[in-house]
Formats: C-alpha cells, structure tokens, sequence
C-alpha cells in the first residue's frame, strides 16, 4: 500500500464501508457499525461522510511526537530499553469514563492536531533520531487506519518496526490487514466482562478478546496486555482469575500482562486511586494461573517491574519505573544464568535512555 495523497484538510478517502439500502454508509471498520447520512460523522468523530463515500479526515496530523522508552507502551519484551518515536492524532471509537488520555482521545477540536507529517516523513525522522521503532499511540490507532498503515509501510522500508497501542475493538476485515503490519502491539484489555464493558467503555467484550486471539495466532506481532485496574469495577478476585486463566488457556502463559494503576479522570473523579496492595494482588493472582510475565505499573514496584527467568527465577530485567537497572539476557533473549529463553524479542544490550520523554516537532515530508 503506498502513501495516500491527503485533499485539504488531512482528509482521504476512507476504506470498510457499503452503502445501506435507506441511503446511509455504514463504516464497516469497528463494531459500532456507524450508519451515517451526508456531513455525519462516526462515534470515533475522525471517519466522516462526505457526499457517497466515507473519509478519513486526520491522515498526516497528529497530536503531538515523542521519543519514549519502549517500557512506556508499556512494552517489556519487545527490544527492552529501546526509544520509540510516539504519536497519535484526536478522536476515539470507545466512550470510556475512566480515559486517562481524554483530552486527546475525546478532542471535537481539529485544530489541536498542530504536528503534520507524511508517512514518509515520521519514518525518517524515526531513522534518524535512532528509534528502533514507531508507535502509534496517545489515541487508538485502529480509527486512523490508514494513516497508521501507510505509515507502517513506510518504516519497514527504513528498517524500523511498527507498534499499535490499542483496545483492539476492530472488525475481522481490517483486523488483518492492520496487525499484518504491526510488528509488536499492547492490547488495553479493559475488564473481563461484558457488563463492565458496556457501562463503562459502550462497548462490548467479545470483538476484543476476538482480536487478542487473532493476534497471538494469526500474526507474528508480538503482543503484551494491559489492564487498568479500577477499586471497586474491575478487580475483584473472581473477575481477575477468569481474566488470567482465559489468556493462559487461549493465549498462552508467556504474554506479558501488566496490571496499571488508574487515577481518578474524565467522567470517573469520585474513584480512589488503585492502591499498591491491589496491583500486588492482581499480580499473585495471574503468576497463581500459570502467567509467567506480570507486571504492575504507574507505580514504583521493584518486584512488579523486573523480569524474571521462568526457568531459574533469577531477575534478568531490572526496572525502575521505566528506567532499566539491570540486564541479564544474551543476544538471543536467553538467561545468562541458565540459558532458559525468555518469549519476547530482545537485543544483546539494551541503550540507557531512562524514563525522560523528548518532544519532536516534525515538518510535513
């Protein structure tokens, strides 16, 4: 697939949509299935109708360009240590009360999308800053497809790996073409269960746990979960064992999952924060059915942030927040202790880049 020449605006025509037979299009792209008239737009807000067809209206503009380390996504195997060149653009395809992105994911406003680039042009700029990969991420990348694609395309053609941070709410058409492209995603694996789901994200539970298995065992993108835990909505002993026996049984034990801490944001202020003690118990409760990688985050947590070989027990990652301490894997992702490989994908040495965020402004190429 080659770049997309943008009309006025950033927007470019949009694919996975059918004309209804009252006259609508129906965006075929998410299960929200919006049928839309002339001049609507969908839930997501970014996939338009203008005229017969169905548009992107976000393609080249972003929310702003980062350099992260790859442990932000949060990514622990996959290339540990490494910096990652982040962006997003606006809009969203869930309606999540608990949003701790909200300004950007629930933005109306196009004219907070002041970073431009071409495919083309983030590539580069991902070469030449010595990122080992992009990630598309800040909002869900599954609502600028095309964009992301186009853009993935561009990278492999540089050398640098693609990466999708999302909630997976995706028909099985494009679902396949987008994950073909991405070479590691983190998946926000919401709650586990369909009432949860629809109060509190409007969606439903099943086209996500539908995209997690596709992921695992129809792709070769690496993937890891992550969980925010909510007092009192998500993480309850029971909810939490179906959750991390179903990814042992459909999955398999050695995807990493990562409980986070929320904070009280957007439509849900009146929640306490996620205590340390409620991570920890998440944590026990998943290494309890057979998970091998489980971590816990937007905390500090010695413990819930290294890596351990599951052959030898001994720590091979040592994590502060973000920041790597220590790094006891050969070249081949093996225990320097016992030779035991560790699932993931890993380089001899990670660099030191440590938990500082840059801001990059990039020109459209």
């Amino acid at each position: 697939m080659g770049a997309r020449d943008a009309l006025p605006g950033g927007t470019v025509p949009a694919r996975w949509w059918h004309a209804l037979p009252d006259g609508r299009l129906q965006c075929d792209l998410c299960p929200r299935d919006c049928r839309l008239h002339d001049g609507q737009r969908g839930l997501c807000f970014v996939r338009a109708r203008e005229g017969d067809a169905m548009v992107l209206t976000t393609y080249g503009r972003s929310s702003g360009f980062a350099i992260d380390p790859i442990e932000k996504k949060p990514l622990n195997h996959f290339y540990p240590g490494s910096a990652v060149l982040s962006f997003g653009t606006a809009g969203c395809n869930l309606a999540c009360k608990f949003c701790q992105n909200w300004d950007i994911s629930k933005s109306r406003e196009m004219d907070r999308l002041m970073d431009q680039a071409s495919p083309a042009g983030i590539a580069e700029a991902a070469a030449e800053t010595g990122c080992r990969s992009v990630a598309f991420t800040y909002n869900d990348p599954v609502i600028f497809a095309e964009y992301a694609m186009d853009t993935a395309d561009a990278c492999h053609a540089l050398g640098v790996q693609t990466i999708a941070v999302t909630a997976g709410y995706i028909h099985a058409a494009p679902r396949r073409e987008f994950f073909a492209r991405m070479d590691a995603a983190n998946v926000d694996l919401k709650g586990f269960t369909d009432d949860f789901y629809f109060r509190q994200t409007g969606a439903h539970l099943a086209p996500v746990l539908d995209t997690l298995q596709h992921i695992v065992h129809e792709t070769h993108c690496w993937l890891e979960i992550t969980t925010l835990l909510i007092p009192g909505h998500n993480d309850g002993d029971a909810e939490l064992g179906a959750m991390t026996r179903w990814i042992a049984d459909h999955l398999g034990r050695d995807v990493p999952l990562h409980f986070s801490a929320f904070h009280p944001d957007y439509k849900m202020t009146d929640v306490e924060r996620t205590p340390l003690s409620t991570l920890r118990r998440a944590r026990a409760i998943a290494l309890g059915n057979g998970l091998r990688h489980v971590y816990t985050g937007n905390v500090h947590d010695a413990e819930g942030g290294t890596t351990a070989c599951p052959g030898c027990g001994h720590a091979l990652i040592e994590r502060d927040w973000h920041r790597i301490l220590g790094y006891a894997l050969d070249a081949g992702g093996r225990c320097t202790h016992c030779g035991t490989a560790v699932a993931g994908r890993f380089a001899a040495e990670p660099p030191a880049l440590g938990r500082r965020r840059v801001p990059v402004r990039l020109a459209m190429g």
